[in-house]
């Protein structure tokens, strides 16, 4: 087996980067840190493959030239792993973006805007209904009074 030294340094000096990196306090340096990880593991995974054969697919030549097919199966799945937890850390990083800039009243400020809004529109329609009640009421009695008269 040979491994490039050329891919392990570089996997080697993502994967120490990434680590640091991801060290901070800040999701979108672990975020950032995360992924310098795993492509240096990917990186690792890869020049662990050995040197570049035959495709064993064919199954045409000597099985020694064969290049082996489970280095680039592991990477395949490390990537689309990479890409499942960096759109999950995308949305923990939005929402957590999102909550920092309403405060500390959170997800609540609007409702209870809402709430006070509408509050003070029954309360005007009430005593709308009740001058109409009022208004209507006169208007009764005073017919009444005329009818009184002769």
């Amino acid at each position: 087996m040979t491994a490039s030294l050329t891919l392990v340094v570089v996997a080697a000096v993502l994967f120490g980067t990434g680590l640091t990196v991801m060290l901070e306090r800040s999701l979108t340096r672990v975020l950032i840190g995360f992924l310098l990880v795993g492509n240096g593991v990917n990186l690792f995974l890869f020049a662990m493959g050995g040197a570049p054969g035959l495709a064993p697919i064919l199954g045409t030549g000597d099985p020694a030239e064969f290049s082996d097919p489970l280095p680039q199966a592991f990477v395949l799945t490390a990537i689309v792993i990479n890409l499942g937890i960096t759109a999950f850390m995308l949305a923990l990083i939005y929402r957590s973006w999102w909550l920092a800039q309403l405060g500390e009243t959170g997800d609540l400020i609007g409702d209870e805007e809402e709430i006070v809004e509408d509050a003070e529109e029954t309360a005007d329609l009430y005593r709308s209904s009740e001058a109409d009640d009022l208004a209507v009421q006169e208007v009764l009695d005073a017919s009444d009074e005329e009818r009184d008269r002769p």
